[in-house]
């Protein structure tokens, strides 16, 4: 019988995705709005060039809190309507109309739990210890086609019931992160910077699926075997390759042994890595400058005795004998339905594996009048997410009368597709800021950043 329900593991995952969609410390990997705020330790984030004007430490945890979401096709407003109506959300004309062919959500996470940066001579110290979490996912439309139809199986031919669900990903990749920055001006024009960092795998998932192909020839009513001739039957085709690497995560397996649930048990570390930042900015006069950096170029090795290997790679056919399995499984409901993938763990492959982490290239450039009270920017900043790369064009206005005080207003014109404003604000200690804001139930972007740094020291950038 069809269970049309959205199971207990999946309505978690989208109300923490609604979390980081509408929590007010929501934010994105770094904040664009920040790059020419020149007071603020948070573009450092963005170009280990950028030192800001005095040390700083920030507060635990609240001192640097980012968070991000977005999504080609799903508004905030249709992730809503999935956690109220989380039984049929997929049945909705109006949801499924929205629907582009390729579905595509990416999220992020991260916070400093410890972080501070200080003055030594002409060069810039700093150190920090954060969480970081990325989420990545795509869904093709073809996969909701699939689930609506076999919501009412009395509609459906069973004679010659056919369904191609092609390309869906899913990737998740969370560690923590030990950082030593070091940046130095070169000269009145010349600022390099770079970062160190050392990688603790907290965990990876990485699900592909080549495609699903579910079929049927059945004569006869398919509820009633008796009914069936000889030559009916069912079929259902799954290519794809699930890799895993979670300290204390089980793969759960039915009787036949395909994977029905994770189990985790715990937590630890699954895996070490190294990264690096690298950043530069030059003043080709004294209103204009342009920098560039590269960020995150790194990666992190997965240990064997953390990992899972589990592949789908065999057609499963049924006939009168078996056929009510064949019906429970095509009418589960669930987006991600581990009897239909049929995923079985490959014994054979256990394995180290290592994995790359989302690189960004960032280019800026700044021009200032009134002798650096307003900076007029543009930056474009190019991350290599999965399951596809993310390119921002972001023109910024910034306002810094005083150290204590910076305002930016941004306008980023591709991820939103031209629909976004973003603000920036520092006051004393605090900075908030976003390069996303929530526009109303269509925003398919939205993103926040809160920060709490306090100076150390004095000014060191006017005696540079």
């Amino acid at each position: 019988m069809p269970r049309n329900h959205l199971p207990q593991r999946a309505k978690a995952t989208l109300i923490l995705i609604v979390l980081a969609l509408m929590a007010p410390h929501a934010y994105a990997q770094f904040l664009r709005t920040s790059y020419f705020m020149e007071d603020t330790p948070y573009r450092l984030d963005l170009n280990p060039a950028l030192s800001p004007g005095r040390g700083y430490i920030k507060l635990p945890v609240v001192g640097s809190m980012q968070a991000s979401a977005s999504s080609n096709s799903l508004s905030t407003k249709d992730i809503g309507d999935i956690i109220d109506d989380s039984d049929k959300f997929y049945t909705s004309d109006k949801f499924y109309n929205r629907l582009s062919q390729r579905n595509r959500l990416n999220v992020s996470f991260n916070t400093d739990v410890l972080s501070l940066g200080w003055y030594k001579g002409r060069n810039f110290w700093s150190v920090n210890v954060g969480a970081r979490m990325d989420l990545g996912a795509e869904i093709p439309k073809s996969m909701f086609t699939f689930l609506r139809a076999m919501e009412k199986p009395e509609a459906v031919n069973w004679m010659q019931m056919s369904h191609l669900i092609e390309k869906e990903q899913l990737e998740i990749n969370a560690y923590t992160e030990i950082g030593v920055g070091f940046a130095r001006a070169l000269n009145s024009r010349l600022t390099v910077g770079g970062k160190a960092k050392l990688l603790l795998g907290m965990g990876n998932m990485k699900l592909n699926i080549d495609h699903i192909r579910v079929s049927s020839s059945i004569t006869g009513d398919v509820n009633d075997p008796q009914s069936w001739i000889d030559q009916s039957s069912a079929s259902i085709d799954v290519q794809g390759q699930l890799e895993s690497s979670f300290k204390g995560m089980d793969l759960t397996q039915d009787q036949k042994g395909y994977i029905e649930k994770f189990d985790f048990n715990g937590f630890g570390i699954a895996g070490y890595g190294g990264a690096i930042d690298l950043g530069a900015s030059y003043r080709l006069s004294d209103q204009f400058t342009v920098s560039a950096s590269a960020l995150d170029l790194g990666f992190i090795s997965w240990s064997k005795g953390s990992t899972n290997i589990a592949e789908s790679q065999k057609k499963r056919t049924y006939d009168a004998t078996n056929y009510t399995e064949f019906l429970d499984i095509v009418q589960e409901g669930d987006v991600l339905n581990y009897e239909l993938i049929g995923l079985k763990v490959n014994e054979g492959e256990k394995r180290s594996r290592t994995t790359a982490l989302y690189s960004t290239l960032v280019f800026g450039a700044e021009y200032t009048v009134l002798n650096d009270l307003i900076a007029l920017g543009a930056l474009s900043s190019t991350r290599f997410a999965q399951p596809k790369t993310q390119t921002e064009l972001t023109l910024a206005a910034t306002v810094r009368p005083k150290e204590w005080f910076n305002f930016a207003l941004s306008y980023s014109m591709i991820q939103s597709a031209g629909q976004s404003i973003g603000v920036g604000l520092k006051i004393g200690p605090v900075f908030v800021g976003s390069d996303y804001l929530f526009l109303g139930d269509n925003t398919k972007c939205v993103n926040a950043f809160l920060g709490i740094a306090i100076p150390l020291g004095k000014n060191c950038k006017k005696n540079l």
